[in-house]
Formats: C-alpha cells, sequence, structure tokens
C-alpha cells in the first residue's frame, strides 16, 4: 500500500463511519507552515460541518523498512504545533523498533488500519477515540455501556 492509498482509505473510514454525522473528509489540505516554515499540506482534514470543529491528520504507512523512520520525529513535532487539533495516523510492519515505540508512547500518534469493510474494529480503535475526544460524540467510546447507579 503506498502512502496516498493509506490517507484514502483513512478518510474513506472517517465517512463511512461518521460521514452521517456531519463529518466531511478532505485530501490535501494546505494549512500554515510547518515548523521549518515549509508550506504545509495535511493528509486528510476532517471538518464536522454542522460546528464546523476540525481534526489534521497526517497518515503515515510504511510496509517496508524505509526511511519514513527519520521523518517522525519531525512529523510529530509538526502536529504539536498546529493550531487545530491534529493526530498522526500509522499503520505497516516497516517501522523500526524504535519507532514504533516512539509512536505508541506519543500522544499526537495513533494506530489505525481499517479492513476492506471499513467497520470499526479493534485496528481502528484508537482512531475512534480521537474522533469522539475531538468531536465530542462521547456515544463512540460509550457504545453499550449503562451509566452508573447507586444502589439503595
Amino acid at each position: 500500500m503506498t502512502g496516498s492509498e493509506y490517507s484514502n482509505l483513512i478518510a474513506s473510514y472517517l465517512v463511512h463511519n461518521y460521514g452521517d454525522r456531519g463529518l466531511v473528509a478532505y485530501r490535501e489540505i494546505s494549512l500554515g507552515k510547518s515548523i521549518i516554515g515549509k508550506n504545509r499540506r495535511i493528509d486528510v482534514f476532517a471538518v464536522h460541518e454542522p460546528t464546523q470543529r476540525a481534526l489534521a491528520i497526517e497518515c503515515k504507512y510504511q510496509g517496508s523498512q524505509g526511511t519514513v523512520d527519520e521523518k517522525i520525529p519531525y512529523t510529530l513535532q509538526d502536529m504539536e504545533a498546529l493550531r487545530v487539533a491534529g493526530v498522526v495516523v500509522y499503520a505497516g510492519d516497516g517501522f523500526s523498533d524504535g519507532v514504533v515505540h516512539m509512536l505508541q508512547a506519543s500522544p499526537m500518534a495513533v494506530y489505525c488500519l481499517p479492513d476492506e469493510s471499513l467497520a470499526p474494529t479493534p485496528s481502528t480503535r484508537e482512531l475512534d477515540h480521537v474522533v469522539a475526544m475531538t468531536f465530542r460524540w462521547w456515544d463512540v467510546v460509550l457504545s453499550a455501556r449503562e451509566p452508573f447507579e447507586v444502589e439503595e
């Protein structure tokens, strides 16, 4: 899978699961300057049209060993510098162990690999939680849970 295909998969997943709530996904959006002064391009920009809340998503897929490892620290720092909610979404087996640990430990990164059904699964849970927190859709995380009641 290429990086562009992965970004399209993430955008498709968001629209498939949250489009009926008014979430619209855009691809390759210019959004200000990066931390080194370059024009920033966001892979997926999700906007909840009714509230105008937004989530910027940088997508990193690495299917084999490569040069993406060197880009991850920069990408995480750049997402922290955004003036809107943002997250790095990643998947693939080609990241080094150190970079996987860095991504897993970062509050700016989530693992997500939707399957062909685009249905929520354990492999999409981390992105679903960020979506819930960004847009305040608590039913996404509460799903089948019942409110606590005090027994008398």
